[in-house]
């Protein structure tokens, strides 16, 4: 009943919301992808020129696998470039590691959201990881308590997806201004705005995702008789 039940319905929105962001940057990174940048640097290259022009010469670059993969690792003060980024020439993969530095800068001038973010992690991947195996056992049972503690659980969720919003959004802003004063005309720049718009999208529609999975939750809850 859980799992084929009408209250599927509530989460349509987000799952086609999120099939759409997901084809978009795919779309849209491909694309500017096929452009080679006139800076004449690979990701890799950028990545550590821009590091150090900010002053962030602690700041190691290194490779990670998988497509998109791109990360910046506060804790060991890494910046990781994804295999479509780290060899690449491209506008696209620029304007990625554009945006990991921007996350970098954040790091370094304490980002108050940033800082919230990184506290809230083990609180999120707590409740990620139980939330919904109490709700269930209490939607078996019919145990108030055990619905409305994996409800509670579950919000960190969305706490974290909602203050991940504007993280990224922040960081896309600092990469959009420091592009143009690091020597990539203006034409490349607009180029990039439009992957990092569509990669931002991925994020608005995760956090639309966890809202809905979470009023799904609540509807369930008051509904289990």
């Amino acid at each position: 009943m859980l799992f084929w039940d009408p209250t599927f319905l509530i989460l349509v929105p987000a799952i086609l919301l999120s099939l759409w962001a997901q084809i978009t940057v795919k779309s849209t990174f491909d694309k500017f992808s096929r452009k080679r940048s006139s800076l004449g640097e690979n990701g890799a290259q950028f990545a550590r020129r821009l590091l150090d022009s900010l002053g962030l010469f602690d700041v190691k670059v290194e490779r990670v696998t998988g497509f998109l993969s791109d990360h910046y690792d506060p804790q060991n003060k890494v910046l990781r470039l994804s295999d479509a980024t780290y060899n690449s020439f491209s506008v696209a993969a620029l304007g990625v590691v554009a945006h990991e530095v921007g996350h970098a800068v954040q790091d370094q001038k304490s980002y108050k959201p940033l800082v919230l973010r990184n506290l809230s992690v083990p609180f999120a991947n707590f409740g990620g990881n139980l939330s919904w195996i109490i709700f269930i056992i209490g939607l078996i049972f019919s145990t108030p308590t055990l619905l409305y503690a994996g409800i509670i659980l579950f919000s960190f969720v969305v706490l974290f997806s909602l203050i991940t919003l504007p993280v990224e959004f922040d960081a896309s802003n600092r990469a959009i201004k420091v592009l143009p004063m690091v020597g990539m005309s203006s034409e490349e720049v607009v180029m990039v705005k439009k992957v990092l718009t569509a990669a931002a999208m991925t994020y608005v529609a995760a956090a639309f995702m966890s809202i809905m999975q979470l009023v799904r939750m609540l509807f369930l809850a008051q509904n289990r008789d």
